[in-house]
């Protein structure tokens, strides 16, 4: 079969942390948010046509998306898009791309990203990947690619390494999926960690091995589908697995657990576009550091994002690391890196009606 790699792109999230701009019916993997003129599914779909051929690609994602995928990536076939009936998180996301690419071609590698990267030096980044490719033909071993940190951050998976356990491809000693405010300030402290970028490259049998071994449960529900996948009865095998597994993260699931966990450290412009704040760390700035997309006066105002869907003229004055956004019918004005509050906003605002969320 065509030894390319396959890309797997996860874009089922709803994407709380840019709500009122991200929405459940269009969330934020279908939106333009660097104002490209791509979208983030498009943007990821691009970077990595260089290495694998168009019918390599592989896009997994929530049933009420389908037709959004559809809409930006026309070039694809039915059977390129696989449906999650319901979220269970990465493992099982990724279980059921990686049973069905399995069933189909056993030899198959397997490049599994998030939808929601921005990469600034792709040329750096497609030379990182293409070793992580070869790195993954050796033994069991899987790949992830680590990011020197600059920060706390509580919303990524971190990686110890053991130093000296090889030039490029090197073994991992601990892997921790986001910790605490308190944990994470030790681990930046140590230098000894780097970020888990959310990308991962292994042959499909090395994780079909894997989640035999560390998610026994889950390969056998898995492992009864491969008669179905690519038949009219799919669907109805998969509604009935994602019944039966755990709402559980690959990091959780496999990466802490496995001794074939390996890192190849990448330096290529790299950001997590998961928040207002990220967003607004990679957008151009003012000299006040505001990002400004509205039509907007600010006075004594700096390191906010405003953003408006309209061409009211927003007023501002005296404030400090704030987001004020207007999209559609919802208001929204909070301190700039409170994300972790998102949820409770999002929760609160559909009892107001599902028209707001």
């Amino acid at each position: 079969m065509n030894n390319k790699p396959y890309i797997v792109i996860m874009a089922g999230g709803i994407g709380s942390r840019f709500w009122p701009y991200s929405r459940r019916k269009k969330p934020k993997q279908f939106l333009d948010v660097l104002g490209t003129g791509r979208t983030l599914l498009q943007m990821t779909f691009d970077r990595f046509r260089e290495i694998a051929d168009e019918e390599q690609f592989r896009i997994i994602t929530y049933k009420k998306y389908v037709h959004l995928v559809k809409e930006q990536l026309p070039e694809l076939t039915d059977q390129q898009i696989l449906i999650e009936p319901n979220r269970k998180n990465t493992a099982t996301c990724i279980a059921y791309a990686t049973y069905r690419i399995y069933s189909k071609d056993p030899d198959a590698t397997l490049i599994v990203t998030p939808v929601d990267h921005l990469i600034l030096q792709e040329s750096k980044f497609l030379r990182t990947i293409k070793k992580a490719v070869v790195a993954a033909q050796e033994g069991e071993r899987l790949i992830t690619l680590g990011i020197k940190p600059n920060r706390p951050e509580t919303g990524y998976g971190y990686i110890q390494y053991i130093e000296g356990s090889g030039k490029e491809v090197l073994k991992v000693k601990t892997f921790t999926e986001k910790p605490n405010i308190k944990l994470a300030k030790t681990f930046l402290e140590s230098g000894e960690f780097v970020w888990n970028s959310g990308m991962f490259v292994w042959k499909a049998s090395s994780l079909v091995k894997a989640f035999r071994q560390y998610m026994p449960d889950l390969a056998e529900v898995f492992e009864e589908g491969s008669e179905f996948f690519g038949t009219e009865k799919e669907p109805e095998f998969v509604a009935k697995a994602y019944l039966q597994v755990k709402n559980i993260s690959i990091d959780y699931g496999i990466m802490e657990k496995s001794s074939e966990v390996y890192v190849i450290l990448g330096d290529f412009g790299w950001a997590d576009l998961g928040s207002w704040n990220s967003l607004r760390e990679n957008r151009e700035r003012d000299e006040n550091q505001n990002v400004v997309e509205a039509n907007a006066l600010l006075y004594n105002t700096k390191n906010c994002f405003i953003k408006t869907d309209s061409d009211k003229l927003v007023v501002v004055e005296g404030l400090d690391n704030f987001l004020v956004n207007e999209t559609d019918n919802v208001l929204l004005i909070c301190a700039l890196d409170g994300d972790r509050k998102f949820r409770d906003f999002v929760s609160n605002a559909r009892k107001k009606g599902e028209d707001f969320i």
